[in-house]
């Protein structure tokens, strides 16, 4: 494959949270570069966070490893053990399988972004570690429940 021209990789903005959590998610894109590269057996997206932003609702996934690197800026990853600063260079793992919910958010006045790689699991479960959510997500459709399984109605006491 040739260089990559990040101008003509895909953009995603938006969220595939069901609301109110969707709206949660203003402010961030990502630059799909794996998907601009042609990959199938993991994902390589650039996120961008403007100030205020968050990456997603704290989250692990079942089956999937996921990468990130901080490129610029600066983040606080929020995960089961605290907060930590995260600059450029900054890295952090998380395997398949560990239940430590992560997220990051831009709290400063600049953009940051980071670098985050992960596999792509044909069946995939993302659990939501401060709501009671969970994604199904199978040949690219996701399907959201509750965690003892009933699908997801938003109810007055979500937002």
């Amino acid at each position: 494959m040739p260089k990559l021209d990040p101008a003509k990789a895909p953009v995603k903005t938006g969220s595939i949270y069901p609301a109110p959590y969707d709206a949660m998610m203003a402010g961030r894109s990502s630059l799909r570069l794996g998907e601009a590269g042609g990959l199938t057996q993991f994902g390589v997206n650039l996120v961008t966070l403007e100030p205020g932003a968050v990456s997603s609702l704290r989250h692990w996934h079942l089956r999937e490893d996921e990468f990130v690197m901080v490129t610029e800026g600066a983040l606080v990853m929020i995960d089961d053990t605290g907060e930590h600063a995260m600059a450029p260079g900054d890295c952090a793992a998380f395997p398949a399988g560990d239940p430590n919910g992560h997220c990051f958010e831009n709290r400063s006045q600049e953009v940051a972004r980071f670098l985050v790689i992960g596999s792509k699991s044909p069946r995939e479960t993302g659990t939501y570690s401060d709501i009671d959510l969970v994604v199904e997500i199978e040949d690219g459709s996701a399907r959201f429940t509750r965690k003892d399984g009933r699908p997801y109605e938003r109810e007055e006491s979500d937002g």
